[in-house]
């Protein structure tokens, strides 16, 4: 339960292995000791997360999730609430993809589309129908500015995004009166494993910068947070430029 101070006794990483997932959960440790339940594929760096917040000082559970699987998602809520209620979950997996191959190749975009919207909102009506029951909690959703406007250069990843920040959006709202609510944060480009390799894009942030605005988000009871806050406005000025200049953009 989150304490009167606003701090978190139970967290949920849905796409543990993140690299916003963990430093969410090392931000959270650096106020008290939580439990902390890792959902995630089985792998080396599945184990080494485990190890690195047990060393934080967390009580870590793991438990199996695959986004890949339609299943997994009713599986894994009930194994991380079988140790008791969860505070806050943070959906935190998704694929960024390559756009050159998705412009052409089908069944990349089903994929894609499964991972980073259908997945997330199957885990969403799940946590949302046991946080109705706890009377308490909430969800962060970690949506894109990228879903604000699709733009030429990764308009799937977009679309993904656009919908999945949608559907949040409306669950939020959904849950009101019910004792749990939703945090829909909105990063632009992150510094993380997921874009290494790329160009950092302007007003580029971290993982670190992320895991303060959701836990000062979660606190404050907002259902929106923007990373860094200067996004808002570029991302509205953007999302109503006329089609013939936002074309010529380079975005």
């Amino acid at each position: 339960m989150i304490d009167a101070l606003g701090s978190v006794g139970s967290l949920l990483l849905v796409g543990g292995t993140s690299d916003i997932a963990v430093a969410t959960a090392r931000r959270y440790l650096q106020e008290r000791p939580l439990r902390v339940v890792v959902a995630a594929r089985d792998s080396d760096r599945r184990s080494a997360v485990v190890e690195e917040l047990r060393t934080a000082g967390g009580t870590v559970e793991v438990v199996d999730f695959d986004a890949d699987d339609p299943a997994s998602p009713a599986r894994m809520v009930a194994a991380a609430t079988a140790g008791g209620d969860v505070d806050v979950a943070l959906v935190a997996f998704g694929q960024l993809g390559d756009q050159s191959q998705l412009a052409r190749d089908a069944d990349a975009v089903a994929a894609l589309a499964q991972v980073n919207y259908v997945a997330p909102v199957v885990v969403g009506t799940v946590l949302a129908e046991r946080m109705r029951r706890q009377g308490h909690g909430t969800i962060v959703a970690l949506s894109s500015v990228a879903g604000e406007r699709a733009r030429a250069s990764n308009f799937v990843y977009g679309s993904t995004k656009a919908g999945m920040d949608a559907f949040f959006s409306g669950l939020a709202d959904s849950l009101v009166g019910s004792g749990a609510s939703v945090l829909v944060v909105r990063p632009g480009f992150v510094r993380s494993k997921m874009t290494e390799g790329l160009p950092p894009a302007p007003l580029a942030t971290t993982p670190e910068a992320v895991a303060e605005a959701i836990v000062t988000g979660v606190r404050k009871g907002r259902h929106t947070v923007w990373v860094p806050g200067a996004m808002r406005w570029v991302m509205s000025g953007l999302r109503h430029a006329p089609r013939a200049i936002f074309r010529k953009l380079p975005l």
